[in-house]
């Protein structure tokens, strides 16, 4: 196995990532397609199914809106399916106020969040936390568990610096942080995160197991893959 850069920072996704994906988002997806559905439960269905969920498995497309879209893009698909009064701009609302309840719902971290923050501190790492959230949802997350103190940066799909797997937020991340992107590590569940940190030049994608993508998907686009970033401080010892 090929040696590590070496790292100075690191660049986490939300959901998927922090959050285990399937236990946080999929119970609001399906709440929300059943609002947008009129309790239309074959509409409900369609809507899903039209953004990336595959109903045999019950699970999603890694490369989907659903998995790694904005609540924007995700807006433009069911508004097409949907039809009648729902508009892009309205599902979008919806969305950005339906999602946010994911923090009132305590979403499953997966490890103890502040502990492993506090570790890698304590190594003088700085953490950054990248979503296609919004900014509001993240910076509800840092606070929610704790967090606050040990993350130096955060952003949002709305945030102004563009969409994974485009560099804008790693970009961001290394102004605010002042570290150039190879001495970054960014770590996150879905091949878009993977290629955002290939595009922005990072200096390690690490795949995570707590998402929508299989091993045999992230092992095609990342460095390394973990079972979930509770593995994180062993690799960067």
């Amino acid at each position: 196995m090929t040696l590590l850069p070496p790292v100075r920072a690191v660049l986490f996704d939300k959901d998927g990532t922090l959050f285990d994906f399937n236990a946080t988002w999929m119970p609001l997806y399906l709440d929300t397609a059943n609002e947008v559905a009129g309790g239309d439960k074959a509409l409900a269905l369609k809507l899903l199914v039209e953004s990336g969920y595959d109903a045999a498995t019950k699970r999603l497309d890694p490369h989907s809106s659903l998995a790694a879209g904005t609540n924007a893009e995700i807006a433009e698909i069911w508004a097409r399916v949907a039809g009648g009064d729902w508009t892009v701009a309205r599902l979008t609302r919806r969305f950005d106020a339906n999602f946010a309840k994911s923090m009132e719902m305590r979403p499953t971290p997966v490890t103890d969040l502040a502990a492993l923050f506090g570790r890698l501190k304590a190594k003088g790492l700085k953490i950054g936390v990248a979503t296609m959230d919004s900014h509001a949802a993240a910076r509800a997350a840092i606070e929610t568990f704790e967090l606050v103190g040990l993350v130096d940066f955060s952003c949002g799909y709305d945030s102004g610096h563009g969409h994974k797997p485009g560099p804008g937020m790693v970009h961001a991340f290394c102004r605010a942080i002042e570290i150039p992107a190879g001495d970054i590590a960014v770590v996150g569940d879905t091949p878009h995160d993977m290629h955002m940190a290939r595009a922005a030049g990072a200096g390690l994608a690490i795949g995570v197991l707590t998402g929508v993508s299989p091993r045999e998907v992230l092992a095609d686009h990342a460095d390394r893959v973990l079972d979930s970033i509770a593995e994180l401080d062993a690799l960067l010892a």
